[in-house]
């Protein structure tokens, strides 16, 4: 089955396109933090301006200025400055002396702006500069699609920044993503659609983006109802490194197949494939085609690297489904190629494994749906091959959700994070348990800091072999 054109939508599909577009929207808004409209109240002043891109930028500067600025990457969504991850991580930074600041990212292009970020962040940080005198010391923090403009000024910033904290961040690059969403997608499409034509990549439009969308979230609804439908549902959940645990919920035990994939279709229930299909059309906006791509995969391998293979092996058992011919179908069947001009654009303006300047520390989620926490496993791999190993260090929170971290958790790993900058070493600071003790002295909103080790990501090939 051909999955990567179709025949342009009836008045009823395009209906169910534009239905699928709004929660599209609405999974956009809700994963990300609010803009930073107004000036908070703990601040001295905003100040404001446009950089020679029409890229905005705004900073708050409190009263007792400690003199550490904190440049602030935003993640995908509108490109609106931003200066924080929450208006309540915000108030406690200022409180706490530090200035903020952040630019919107170039307005004229695609969402995915990373062809700008880097560029429109420093250019902001010279902007502030110039308005509020040098910092004692400037920090980078990014948050989801900034985290991974985070991890491009923690390489490139040596001598303008002093170090980075990174959260939920989506630091595998753009290819790695679109590829192992590309593999979730097509094995929806294929085992869960068989016979149609489903266009999953070189979308037109955003309203060709919300139809497949739409698709492929009503075939996941319609196999859940069915035992050979809910493994196949595990094994696309599987390839899309998807967690099995979800909000409101509690974990399911180790061995608890069935009770894990319920949780999983949970995060496709919520509208997971609205915001992956929107995100693929945003990246092949900004990168100028289709940077990912499936022929010469081989699915069988790509199951068995990963850490949900046993939960799909039982389920497929359970239903008495083959899952040896689900594999061969989808390896057999996998056509899709990429525009090696597209992937040669995105490993240039979003990926950032290729080494450190200054220390940086991540923090993660374990049950992130949007950023799985396996990229941090694909990205400490490839720094510590470009031999910066010491200059990273990982942290993980153990809750569901993108990027559900509270105040005293942001805070507390800025903290440790100074301690790097500050002494040049990390001593503990970064350990679970400091951090922990960290948050929790705060008397904020709760921690849960956990010693954590992410599993490989299930991705199956590199942007360098197309």
């Amino acid at each position: 089955m051909p999955a990567v054109t179709h025949p342009r939508a009836s008045r009823a599909r395009l209906r169910v396109a534009l239905a699928a577009l709004a929660t599209l929207a609405s999974s956009v808004l809700t994963a990300l933090p609010a803009p930073a409209a107004e000036a908070d109240p703990a601040a001295t002043g905003r100040l404001t301006g446009t950089l020679s891109d029409g890229a905005t930028w705004i900073a708050d500067v409190p009263e007792r200025w400690n003199g550490t600025l904190l440049l602030f990457s935003h993640g995908f969504g509108p490109t609106v400055a931003q200066d924080a991850p929450t208006p309540a991580v915000r108030t406690e930074l200022l409180a706490q002396g530090y200035a903020l600041a952040g630019s919107s990212y170039d307005p004229n292009g695609s969402m995915w702006a990373l062809d700008s970020a880097e560029r429109d962040q420093f250019a902001t940080l010279d902007a502030v500069t110039a308005e509020i005198g040098t910092p004692r010391r400037t920090l980078a923090v990014g948050q989801s699609m900034g985290g991974l403009v985070n991890a491009q000024l923690a390489r490139d910033g040596g001598g303008r920044i002093d170090g980075a904290l990174g959260q939920c961040g989506l630091v595998a690059g753009a290819t790695d993503l679109d590829n192992y969403q590309l593999d979730a997608e097509y094995t929806i499409a294929r085992l869960l659609l068989p016979g149609q034509d489903v266009e999953l990549v070189r979308f037109d439009t955003a309203a060709d983006a919300a139809a497949t969308a739409a698709l492929l979230t009503g075939a996941v609804t319609a196999a859940q109802g069915t035992p050979q439908g809910r493994a196949r549902i595990a094994l696309a959940a599987a390839f899309l490194n998807l967690p099995a645990w979800s909000p409101g919920k509690d974990r399911p035990a180790a061995t608890d197949w069935a009770g894990q994939e319920a949780q999983q279709y949970d995060w496709f229930a919520q509208g997971i494939l609205a915001f992956v299909e929107g995100g693929r059309y945003a990246i092949e906006q900004s990168v100028g085609g289709s940077n990912s791509w499936n022929r010469g995969v081989d699915y069988a391998r790509l199951l068995a690297g990963s850490e949900q293979a046993p939960q799909v092996r039982a389920l497929y058992r359970a239903a008495g489904l083959d899952l040896d011919a689900d594999l061969r179908t989808l390896t057999e069947h996998a056509t899709t190629t990429a525009d090696p001009g597209a992937v040669r654009t995105a490993q240039r303006t979003s990926s950032a494994g290729q080494g450190l300047d200054v220390p940086l520390l991540d923090m993660h989620t374990t049950a992130d749906n949007l950023v799985p926490v396996q990229q941090e496993n694909r990205f400490a791999a490839r720094v510590r091959a470009a031999g910066d190993g010491a200059l990273l260090r990982q942290a993980y929170v153990e809750r569901q959700g993108h990027c559900a971290f509270t105040t005293a958790e942001t805070v507390a790993a800025l903290h440790a994070l100074e301690h790097r900058v500050g002494t040049g070493r990390w001593d503990d600071a970064a350990t679970p348990a400091a951090l922990q003790r960290s948050a929790t002295a705060l008397g904020l909103d709760g921690a849960a800091y956990v010693p954590y080790e992410p599993a490989r990501l299930t991705v199956g090939r590199s942007p360098s072999r197309v």
